[in-house]
Formats: structure tokens, C-alpha cells, sequence
């Protein structure tokens, strides 16, 4: 369950920090939000896909370490990111 090109440009250009971005933390929990996003909606319909549920955990822990680093480093660009995504502390 990956993005399809146009749709990983397309969050990249939004969440980016300038032009040629696209490796901030801002982008990557960007696109690792979408996929858990897809992922969970494939283990809702196949359940047995133990594959998936492991990509899933994996996702979910970068996703997490991500999200430590901006609360340490750069606390007003980690609030920015949980509003805009609707995750929680």
C-alpha cells in the first residue's frame, strides 16, 4: 500500500519548507500519516495480512520518532504538524 506518485508530490508541495524540500519532518510525517492512513483501511477488509500489520507498526514507530525529534527541536513547527494532521500528544 504506497502512494502513487502524483499523490506523494502533491503532500510534498504542500508541507514543504522551501522549493527543493523534501525531506524535512514536516513532509515525511506527511506522507507516513497518508500511509497509515491507507494501510488501516486495507487491515480493516484483510485482517490475516500480517505483512501489512507489521509495514503498519513500522510506519507508525518512524512516524513517532519524528514527531519526538520536532517536539525537542522545534516546538512550534510540532504543534503546527499535529493540528494540520489531527494527531494527538
Amino acid at each position: 500500500m504506497t502512494l502513487k506518485r502524483t499523490a506523494k508530490k502533491n503532500l510534498i508541495s504542500k508541507h514543504r519548507t522551501h522549493a527543493k524540500d523534501t525531506g524535512s519532518p514536516q513532509v515525511q510525517i506527511a506522507i507516513l500519516t497518508k500511509e497509515i492512513g491507507l494501510l488501516t483501511d486495507h487491515l480493516k477488509e484483510h485482517k490475516k495480512d500480517h505483512s501489512a500489520r507489521r509495514g503498519l507498526l513500522g510506519k507508525v514507530a518512524q512516524r513517532r520518532k519524528l514527531l519526538t525529534y520536532l517536539r525537542m527541536n522545534k516546538p512550534d513547527q510540532y504543534q503546527e504538524v499535529l493540528e494540520t494532521h489531527g494527531l494527538k500528544k
